[in-house]
């Protein structure tokens, strides 16, 4: 049997909130699984833009109002300065798009990654100034901590407002306007925004201000798909509020009203918009935006975004996807690289590196036994996918993980930059690990910032090692427990659940993703049927109590040890689905993990 936790430990009916009662009469499965996500009431599932947190909390908002306003009035110049990932892209376009509509004189750039790094930084000003001559900057997704771009800027006589939702523990930069969730003193109710979020309270505010004034303005609710986009691609916690913009974002989608970006991008993938689920953003079209960004240039994907012809939006699709393709190559040869070195350590006595030829070498600082932590290295790694890599790594061996990668590929020498991404686990605050290292060791990092879950971070080469020991050193000082997955389950189904109606409420009705995680069930299944698709994948068809029919199942990138072709019985862990071939629908078990029970002799 599967070792599992369960998510609900209440009993039904006797737990029962009063503000659930409806609900339970209606489905006690969807019940238990509200009541697993902290819900207590059916408020919490009203999805209606008027139960969205009012911005009057944002700090600097009305400030930065005020400073826009202006700006649109006396057509100053405004430079939106992006970021490099999904969440940047889709702020830069909101921007772009409601600003323009007010009548702003507005454009935008986008650092390019492997040039001018993270943020609002000194060069980009200057790129800034040299091709557009803003009067005001306003970055998006970005900018607490660019203290020296910021400078620069005011030197120039620019205004800067900067909207990031990055945490930071540090003053702001001598910004005219900071408008940020996690900024100190923000009373925003919600720290859960991401960079597009930030971007559409701001707008929404400044349309609002407009309006009542008499002026040019913006319905900002029209582009709510390019903020559910960049908050599920960036991983965003889903509160209530996040779950409020991504409902009517996904709802926008599927009535085709949307950017014909989106729409060209669903097509490509063979994705029927009027079925677009959320998983779809973070599978889908996130992957495809942040190729440009990782392989490219972002402007490719905000361009897409923004395009106003079908015609123009296929096209770019079309080179993001081909850049999607080319990022996953590349991927692929890293991972090859990063499993053959973990391996090497795992046989080997010797914690040192992999190899230590200069023009072919693989760093790794780990441990051979004990292991609490993932910190690799190699010359010929490419700085657009670590992330990918380190998330993958820490999703297989459930260990934080760090990839560094040359900050220029051409300059590998000891006293040259490297940067790296980090992923981490459930209970180690990554970004705050990182801080901690550099206050201890002020010499040792050049930069950092991120989130709980995901960082990033730039060093010297020489410093590789002595970042690795150091970090290595934390993980071993924290509680063992931490480095221990847990699977958890929302329990068994009952035989009516297994039905397209109760999948359709699951799958397409609710919003679930990150902080209000996917239900996955688990139970014990008859085998009627097995056979192995191209070598890797488990297809089952399965019988469950109750149930009249078989229900199929799939385990892509089967486990070969756990599986056992005489299996009779099995415990799975699953998620639900609807499977759609030849305009057929049948309901479909997505395989987490399983269990043998009982073998045909």
């Amino acid at each position: 049997m599967l070792n599992l936790t369960p998510r609900f430990t209440g009993k039904l009916p006797a737990d029962l909130p009063e503000g659930l009662q409806n609900l339970y009469q209606y489905s006690p499965t969807l019940t238990r699984l509200f009541l697993a996500r902290g819900v207590k009431s059916s408020e919490a599932l009203d999805y209606g833009l008027s139960t969205l947190l009012p911005a009057d909390g944002l700090k600097d908002i009305d400030e930065a109002v005020k400073i826009l306003d202006t700006a649109i009035e006396s057509q100053q110049r405004i430079l939106i300065v992006g970021d490099f990932d999904c969440d940047g892209a889709t702020s830069t376009a909101l921007m772009m798009r409601v600003l323009g509509e007010m009548g702003a004189e507005v454009d935008f750039v986008v650092p390019d990654r492997f040039k001018y790094g993270y943020g609002l930084t000194p060069e980009i000003v200057q790129l800034g100034i040299d091709e557009y001559a803003p009067d005001i900057i306003v970055t998006v997704d970005n900018g607490i901590s660019s203290h020296e771009g910021v400078d620069k800027a005011r030197e120039n006589g620019i205004t800067v407002i900067i909207t990031d939702h990055h945490l930071t523990t540090k003053p702001n930069p001598e910004a005219h306007a900071v408008v940020n969730p996690n900024q100190l003193q923000c009373e925003f109710d919600s720290k859960a925004l991401v960079g597009v979020g930030v971007a559409f309270y701001l707008l929404g505010r400044l349309s609002k201000y407009r309006r009542e004034a008499g002026r040019s303005s913006a319905q900002v609710s029209r582009y709510l798909d390019l903020v559910a986009l960049g908050t599920v691609a960036d991983v965003g916690v889903l509160d209530h509020n996040n779950r409020t913009l991504v409902a009517h974002g996904l709802a926008a989608i599927r009535e085709g009203r949307c950017s014909l970006g989106i729409l060209a991008l669903l097509e490509l993938a063979g994705r029927d918009p009027q079925k677009m689920t959320v998983q779809d953003f973070g599978f889908v079209i996130g992957p495809r935006i942040n190729a440009a960004g990782r392989m490219d240039n972002m402007r490719i994907g905000i361009e897409c975004l923004m395009a106003d012809s079908m015609e123009q939006a296929k096209r770019l699709a079309f080179e993001l996807d081909k850049l999607n393709k080319e990022r996953r190559f590349v991927e692929g040869g890293m991972r090859e690289q990063a499993d053959d070195i973990l391996r090497q350590l795992q046989v080997s006595d010797d914690s040192q590196s992999a190899s230590t030829n200069e023009k072919d070498s693989a760093e790794a600082k780990t441990k051979t036994s004990g292991l609490r932590s993932l910190i690799l290295y190699q010359d010929d790694w490419h700085q657009g996918v670590i992330g990918i890599v380190a998330g993958r790594l820490k999703e297989t061996h459930y260990r934080p993980a760090i990839v560094f990668a040359p900050a220029d590929e051409a300059k590998v020498g000891d006293e040259d930059a490297i940067k790296g991404s980090a992923r981490s686990i459930p209970g180690i605050h990554i970004r705050d690990a990182i801080e901690s290292i550099a206050e201890s060791d002020p010499e040792l990092i050049t930069h950092f910032g991120g989130h709980a879950m995901a960082a990033g971070l730039t060093l010297k080469k020489k410093h590789f090692e002595r970042f690795s020991e150091a970090f290595e050193q934390l993980m071993q000082s924290l509680e063992p427990s931490l480095f221990e997955e847990e699977q958890f389950t929302d329990g068994e189904l009952i035989a009516d659940d297994f039905s397209l109606q109760f999948v359709e409420a699951l799958t397409h009705s609710h919003i679930w993703g990150h902080g209000f995680v996917a239900p996955q069930f688990d139970g014990l299944f008859e085998v009627l049927d097995s056979r192995i698709l191209k070598d890797k994948h488990l297809k089952l068809s399965l019988k469950y109590p109750g149930v009249l029919y078989p229900v199929d199942a799939i385990w892509f990138n089967y486990d070969t040890d756990k599986w056992d072709y005489r299996a009779k019985e099995v415990h799975v862990l699953y998620e639900l689905n609807i499977n759609e071939w030849n305009g057929n629908q049948n309901i479909q078990m997505m395989v987490k993990d399983l269990a043998v029970t009982h073998i045909v002799p």
